[in-house]
């Protein structure tokens, strides 16, 4: 032996080889099991449980969206549009998309005519949202204009705007909507559902920037709203919204409102009040002008009273139509005031205290009725209950029950003060005397039948509608509400305005009118608020009375109503024809009736 130690190196090697083959092996099985896990994964989520992802996706991808639909359209009785529905566009954007682009802001926001403070304050606000309205119902050019610019996150969606084409003019009937197409007022809001319709659904696909690339399912097609036919008929609507303008403008009155009513019917052909607005421009201003005063205002009828009171009178077989009434001296106590006339009418028949209205004369009539008895007759015209005639808001007015009645309240009800009624609820009383004796609920729906209940005798409404005549004729107290070749029924009422718990020296004059007498069609009240006395006095004769002559006549006229009074037209036209040929026929004085404002001072109901 040479003594040597052997040696070790063959060993190390084998050993490094084993443990590098061995490291090897581990990770290409660690690699092998992850691609197999992988592999598992990626099939069970693709082909066996990938509900879970496609609802995730859809989450993401996947709207359903409204369908917008148009609202009924509202038609007078004759088809005439009153309201309908025009398309329009709604601009929106997603909030986080535009304020990634603080550079395109400033263009936009002059596209939208707001400042960039705004809109960028706006936008900020919603930051975790993705949708907000830019700007809403505009003309679809002006919004294509504002796609056009393609700035990312600006869409537009399309939803319907209300117009009025009659504007003022049936403002306060109709009502408006708000922005969303909800009625807020009047017809719009009390048949809102009838008009409005229900939305669609479809589901859509959109891509990231919003856009719809697919339509995916309908889940639920659009119901149009379903249109309504009103009772008004448009033409009366624009005289008597005419003519009440005019009257304002002449009087220097500070309100007015009228109502025509078909007798027959009940039926509502006009209804106006002023001061009125826009109703396709509605902001905030002007709140006290959206009233419908002839429908929620209520105000003491005065000497429109006077007709109830002697028909009572004659139910109760206490009077007649020739029955004598003193009335000297032209005033009696009334508590600790009196019941006065604007002058001395002396001894009147029954018939003559409504001729004169006199205040003193329907107070004795009234003297001779009991309490509840005669409260009970007026709650029969439908004074102090609403009139039920679908309009929201509706007064009932003021009936104070007997029980509630002092010593001296039966007797200034009898001339109109101590209650409060509506424009509507006289209206549908005269309509009642006219109409047999039937009262008839007013309706705004062209067709609805509302039911007739008998509340007078026919014979004593016939009768009052006699007295009523003569207060148009000469003599009476409303020559300026006649009508050429018709008989006129009506009263004449002037009362004063309660304010802080006394009477101003402010006024009310009203009208209340039906005509023709013979085959009565229709009833129209007129209440003009506060005229001034320097102009055309405040008596109800000479400031209300033109505007019942001058909507009258042209009602008469556009629906061919045969005159009732055909000889006093005869003599009209012959006079006509004698000043022409410079001959004045003896009789045309005496037969033809007044038509200018009466000499006689009218009544102020005190």
């Amino acid at each position: 032996m040479n003594g040597r130690t052997p040696s070790k190196a063959p060993r190390s090697r084998k050993r490094t080889q084993f443990n590098l083959r061995g490291r090897l092996l581990l990770v290409t099985g660690a690699l092998g099991l992850c691609s197999l896990a992988l592999v598992g994964r990626a099939v069970d989520l693709q082909l066996i449980d990938n509900a879970f992802y496609r609802a995730q996706g859809n989450e993401r991808f996947l709207r359903e969206i409204a369908i917008p639909t148009s609202r009924g359209m509202i038609t007078d009785r004759n088809g005439e549009p009153l309201a309908v529905s025009s398309p329009v566009e709604s601009v929106w954007g997603n909030p986080p998309e535009l304020l990634k682009n603080p550079d395109r802001l400033p263009a936009l926001a002059q596209a939208l005519g707001v400042s960039v403070d705004e809109l960028t304050l706006k936008l900020g606000q919603r930051s975790d949202k993705e949708f907000v309205y830019l700007k809403r119902r505009i003309n679809p050019d002006q919004a294509h204009a504002i796609l056009a610019m393609k700035i990312p996150g600006v869409f537009s969606q399309r939803e319907f705007r209300r117009f009025y084409p009659q504007g003022e003019a049936l403002a306060h009937v109709l009502g408006f909507t708000n922005i969303d197409d909800r009625g807020q007022e009047g017809v719009e809001l009390a048949f809102d559902d009838w008009l409005r319709g229900t939305p669609g659904a479809k589901k859509v696909i959109r891509d990231r920037r919003g856009r719809i690339v697919e339509n995916v399912d309908l889940v639920r097609p659009a119901q149009p709203g379903k249109d309504l036919t009103l009772s008004i008929d448009r033409r009366i609507q624009y005289l008597t919204y005419r003519e009440l303008k005019n009257a304002l403008q002449e009087t220097g009155a500070s309100s007015a409102s009228a109502v025509v009513l078909d007798i027959h019917t009940g039926e509502v052909l006009a209804m106006a009040n002023l001061p009125s607005f826009n109703p396709n421009a509605v902001d905030g201003g002007m709140r006290d002008a959206h009233r419908n005063r002839a429908v929620t205002d209520v105000v003491e009828p005065g000497s429109t009273m006077k007709p109830i009171t002697i028909a009572a009178a004659l139910e109760a077989g206490v009077v007649t139509p020739n029955t004598l009434v003193d009335t000297n001296p032209g005033w009696i106590p009334n508590g600790h005031y009196r019941t006065t006339d604007t002058t001395n009418h002396g001894v009147l028949t029954v018939t003559g205290v409504i001729t004169k209205s006199s205040n003193v004369g329907a107070a004795k009539v009234a003297m001779k009725l009991q309490g509840p008895a005669f409260y009970e007759f007026i709650r029969r015209f439908g004074y102090g209950s609403a009139p039920h005639s679908g309009f929201p808001g509706e007064s009932a007015g003021v009936l104070p029950a007997p029980s509630r009645w002092s010593g001296t309240t039966k007797q200034t009800i009898s001339y109109g003060y101590g209650l409060s009624t509506t424009p509507l609820q006289i209206a549908e009383a005269y309509a009642a005397f006219a109409n047999g004796g039937r009262l008839i609920a007013p309706t705004f729906v062209k067709g609805q039948r509302n039911e007739a209940k008998q509340m007078l005798d026919p014979h004593i409404a016939h009768e009052v509608m006699k007295m009523m005549q003569t207060v148009t004729e000469p003599g009476g107290t409303a020559t300026a509400a006649a009508i050429l070749g018709y008989h006129v029924a009506g009263k004449t009422g002037t009362a004063r305005k309660a304010s802080g718990g006394s009477y101003a020296r402010r006024y009310i004059s009203l009208f209340a009118g039906v005509v023709p007498v013979d085959n009565p069609r229709f009833s129209m009240v007129v209440v003009i608020s506060e005229p001034d006395p320097s102009r055309h006095g405040y008596y109800g004769g000479s400031v209300s009375g033109p505007v019942f002559h001058n909507v009258m006549e042209g009602a008469l006229r556009l629906m061919d109503v045969p005159p009732d009074d055909i000889d006093t037209w005869l003599a009209a036209q012959a006079a006509d024809e004698a000043k022409r040929v410079g001959k004045a026929p003896a009789k045309a004085a005496t037969t033809a009736p007044a038509t200018t404002p009466a000499t006689t001072t009218p009544e102020v109901a005190e």
